[in-house]
């Protein structure tokens, strides 16, 4: 949001601000609207506080009162807190706000899991850019306890930004114990070429983590294989779409019914 939009609030209205982000407090500056804030790390008129932190949700103080949301990751609470301190200063009820946040979903393909009968926890994402791919691994390994792999198959779109393409894998390879570089939507671009491109922002020390496997569902299959009781397998890329485009052409695809279907054969073998 713009700080013009603060600065033509009317004197009625009330001015939100998240006090941990450095520019909070600025965007306040000239605003005639009554001044609140929100925060985690800082004392704010509406301070949240994470208390713990699993796969299936986060449990938050919020003015003192205990909320489980169903929701991970940092910028999760601050949206939510937010939300909360919103519709406080409107007029809402506090208990009946916090209930009706404990009961939100995830939407399709944002962080949706599915954990395998042997322990193993595979997570579809949309993210596809570099900042929402190192989000994504940064909420995982904040969660993570330290012992289990984090296996991450990404791939990157074609005929779309291609300054990304090395950027997404170096922090694959970064954030990961181990990498699977596979076709996304290649679309009429060569998918071996878009690999190539991913290939080559690879740092040498974090190169031996990588592998390429073309298609995508065998490298969906190999990321299960590589897998242990208690490993963490990130599908990057996709997310809720249900297709792969090549060439133009759309076909059927969906990255939770491949990891699903890829537990279900490890767990008959």
């Amino acid at each position: 949001m713009k700080k013009e939009f603060f600065d033509a609030l009317p004197k009625n209205a009330f001015a939100l601000t998240n006090l941990d982000d450095k520019n909070g407090s600025y965007m306040l500056q000239n605003t005639r609207a009554t001044k609140k804030t929100y925060a985690l790390k800082t004392v704010a008129d509406f301070k949240a506080k994470i208390l713990e932190k699993q796969l299936s949700g986060t449990l938050i103080t919020v003015g003192g009162v205990e909320v489980w949301t169903k929701l991970i990751g940092v910028f999760n609470i601050y949206n939510l807190t937010a939300i909360i301190a919103t519709a406080e200063l409107l007029g809402l009820e506090k208990l009946e706000v916090l209930t009706i946040v404990s009961q939100l979903e995830s939407v399709s393909g944002r962080f949706e899991y599915v954990v395998s009968k042997n322990g193993v926890t595979a997570i579809v994402d949309y993210a596809h850019t570099p900042d929402a791919l190192k989000n994504v691994l940064e909420t995982i390994n904040d969660i993570r306890t330290g012992n289990e792999k984090v296996i991450t198959v990404v791939g990157c779109g074609g005929d779309r930004d291609k300054s990304k393409r090395p950027k997404m894998a170096n922090i694959a390879a970064q954030l990961s114990n181990q990498v699977v570089f596979t076709s996304d939507n290649p679309r009429t671009e060569n998918p071996q070429t878009i690999l190539e491109e991913m290939e080559a922002g690879v740092s040498p020390e974090n190169y031996r983590k990588t592998l390429t496997v073309l298609d995508r569902r065998q490298a969906i299959k190999t990321a299960c294989r590589f897998s242990n009781t208690g490993d963490i397998i990130l599908i990057a890329g996709k997310g809720h779409e249900n297709y792969q485009e090549i060439n133009g052409i759309r076909t059927h695809f969906d990255d939770l019914e491949e990891v699903k279907n890829c537990f279900n054969q490890l767990n008959n073998l």
